[in-house]
């Protein structure tokens, strides 16, 4: 006899066992479906251990510039075995919190690898078999995984992807990162901080191309002065690979040039995980790998909802745990907002920080925007002085007319915990008036914020 529920979850990253919980917490009678482990990629596999590698990097870092800061330290190093497995149980700690948060709240936890075989219908193959699961709503958040590119796969020895880089076989020597999107810029910074010679290819003109231009330019003067090698514009064509060697083409200004590397990290996109689910026989639209769904995360079929990274960009855990918290209270009956997508803040934690929410200067004067420009500068603030971070800067972006916040965009010490403060200000619909208004305490690297928006008006006072 099958199981029957009111809303069935598949997959269990930051939107669908947030989804769940809150499908819970409002009455409804919930499963949730998973496949591999509890806490999906994000807590296992991405978001959560790779900022516990980039931890241990920054503290490697920071002992490195102890002089600075009037203290010695001598000797210097890292066992990467022990930074990989503090990495691991970070991960494992978070994981295993999905797991009690999920039974404190009663929602079924069924392992295994779900198919829907008609509407509201599921099968899942377990340990034990297969059963038969039912579902006044079905809500599809299985994630993404690695895109593997023809001639560029990853084999887990010479040619790595998010999996292995964050349980490295060894450290690097020489290093080729494909990619300078977040995931790529962020292992690019933790290896070459922990001493790799590493080299970011990038096809698009500028490394990490979906933030502000501005902001990209003085990431990239950061990454330079840190060893980095970067190279834009050039697209890399093929891998020879030999023991312990790979021979990179690498296409740039209409000429291929090879170089050697032991190790490459492949890190151009993901692509969702839509297979063997059933949904083509629904008649669920797929467009490139990715659920099409409308602004509610309705796919078209009657109770069929995808929410997170197989519903398409932007792909970050905060965006489907938000799709998640929407659906689940739209099942149960509420009438929820919609997501605005402008009001994603991004966050990138290679070293420096990078963090940006809404509109960049470029795409505000495309949109047809007249605006001002505000910017303020790390130099120019106590607190970042006092850390010894004065490289970085802070920018916002409001029309003119209105006074609207379009955009914010930073680069520097923790500006993906400052980024906050500007989200909210949009979800606020605020002005420049309020932000200007707001009395921010000193001395933090928050009062930045309020520079940048004084300096759009002519107004900034430290600089």
């Amino acid at each position: 006899m099958a199981q029957s529920f009111d809303m069935v979850v598949i997959g269990s990253g930051p939107g669908g066992y947030v989804c769940a919980i809150r499908g819970a917490q409002l009455g409804l009678k919930v499963a949730v479906i998973e496949r591999e482990h509890l806490g999906g990629i994000c807590l296992n596999w991405g978001c959560i251990p790779t900022k516990a590698l980039l931890r241990s990097a920054e503290v490697f870092h920071l002992m490195h510039r102890a002089k600075e800061f009037g203290l010695s330290a001598d000797k210097i190093g890292y066992d990467l075995g022990a930074v990989v497995q503090r990495s691991r149980g970070v991960a494992k700690q978070l994981a295993g919190g999905v797991g009690h948060l999920l039974k404190k709240n009663k929602v079924t936890v069924i392992m295994g690898e779900a198919t829907l075989t008609a509407p509201g219908k599921l099968t899942v193959k377990t340990d034990k078999g297969s059963e038969e699961v039912t579902g006044k709503a079905i809500v599809l958040a299985t994630g993404a995984r690695a895109r593997n590119l023809p001639g560029l796969e990853a084999d887990g020895d010479l040619v790595w992807n998010y999996k292995h880089a964050l349980q490295p076989p060894r450290m690097p020597k020489k290093l080729l990162v494909i990619g300078s999107g977040a995931i790529g810029i962020e292992f690019a910074s933790f290896f070459n901080t922990l001493g790799a010679d590493t080299t970011v290819v990038e096809v698009m003109d500028r490394v990490l191309p979906v933030e502000d231009a501005e902001i990209s330019a003085l990431a990239k003067k950061q990454f330079v002065k840190q060893g980095m090698k970067i190279l834009e514009k050039a697209t890399v064509k093929k891998l020879d690979r030999a023991p312990g060697k790979v021979t990179a083409h690498i296409e740039r200004d209409g000429k291929t040039e090879t170089q050697e590397f032991d190790t490459v990290i492949s890190a151009v996109g993901i692509v969702g995980n839509v297979e063997n689910l059933g949904l083509e026989k629904l008649g669920a639209k797929i467009d490139r790998t990715h659920v099409v769904t409308d602004e509610y995360c309705r796919t078209g079929v009657e109770g069929l909802y995808a929410i997170g990274d197989v519903a398409g960009a932007p792909w970050l855990a905060h965006k489907a745990s938000h799709e998640g918290v929407m659906v689940a209270e739209l099942i149960a009956g509420q009438h929820p907002h919609p997501i605005k997508p402008n009001s994603i803040p991004g966050c990138t934690y290679c070293n420096p920080q990078v963090a940006s929410v809404g509109l960049t200067e470029e795409k505000a004067k495309a949109a047809g925007y007249e605006i001002k420009v505000g910017r303020f500068p790390f130099i120019g603030n106590g607190k970042a002085i006092a850390l010894g971070e004065p490289e970085g800067l802070i920018k916002t972006v409001f029309d003119a007319k209105t006074g609207e916040l379009l955009g914010a965009h930073m680069v520097g010490a923790e500006v993906t915990e400052l980024i906050q403060g500007y989200v909210v200000g949009r979800t606020l619909e605020t002005t420049e008036a309020e932000l200007m208004e707001t009395v921010f305490p000193h001395p933090t690297l928050s009062e930045m914020m309020h520079e940048a928006t004084l300096s759009a008006y002519g107004r900034a006072i430290h600089f």
